[in-house]
């Protein structure tokens, strides 16, 4: 569980201009572009939690920056960890909901088995897709945002029942504070996204 990821909001249409095996890549060279992409130094500091790219692909993609996760996936898989104790003891239409937003996005349910990835988008050999954790299209991206929109709001009533049965001080995502903060920031991805019109990738290293 040492995983990086890096979650982006990206043009569709843009990315589907090439091939299934080739758009990962795409996205990759771009973000890693070596003069004018994303991580030029000359480049202004980002505003606020996006880093968007300089360059010709500017206006096709950017970064969100979800703080104080140092970019560690951990920090999504354990909010999922915390959502498994807490989940029992969510009323049900915030179980019904987060159940819908986690599984989308970073939990893999009591199996283990819940896909994060829209078929067909993306290339399924796993040596072209190598390091792909989140693939949403538009139309996933939409549906989620609209969870969102019924869940994040009633958050704040979950907190006596996740300080009782989910906390764990000093570990990853062990405060309530901080599960809150994660998924306002995956909020806010989906709400830009949906804004646009775009999907959602996320990408490990």
């Amino acid at each position: 569980m040492g995983l990086d990821i890096s979650v982006m909001i990206a043009d569709w249409e843009w990315l589907g201009g090439v091939p299934p095996r080739e758009r990962l890549a795409r996205l990759r060279n771009a973000w890693y572009a070596d003069e004018t992409g994303l991580w030029d130094i000359d480049a202004p500091p980002p505003a606020g939690d996006w880093e968007w790219p300089q360059g010709p692909d500017a206006a096709c993609f950017a970064v969100y920056d979800f703080p104080r996760t140092a970019g560690s996936y951990k920090a999504h898989f354990w909010a999922g960890e915390r959502w498994e104790r807490l989940r029992p003891h969510a009323d049900p239409r915030s179980r019904t909901d987060l159940d819908a937003l986690l599984l989308g996005l970073i939990w893999g349910g009591f199996d283990g088995e819940a896909q994060h990835i829209d078929p067909g988008f993306f290339s399924e050999d796993p040596e072209v897709s190598h390091g792909l954790l989140v693939a949403r299209s538009p139309g996933s991206v939409r549906e989620l945002a609209l969870v969102w929109e019924r869940a994040g709001p009633r958050l704040g009533g979950l907190r006596a029942a996740f300080t009782e049965h989910a906390a764990a001080p000093g570990g990853w995502v062990g405060e309530f504070d901080e599960f809150v903060d994660l998924l306002e920031g995956w909020g806010r991805v989906l709400a830009e996204a949906s804004r646009r019109g775009w999907g959602i990738v996320g990408v490990s290293g």
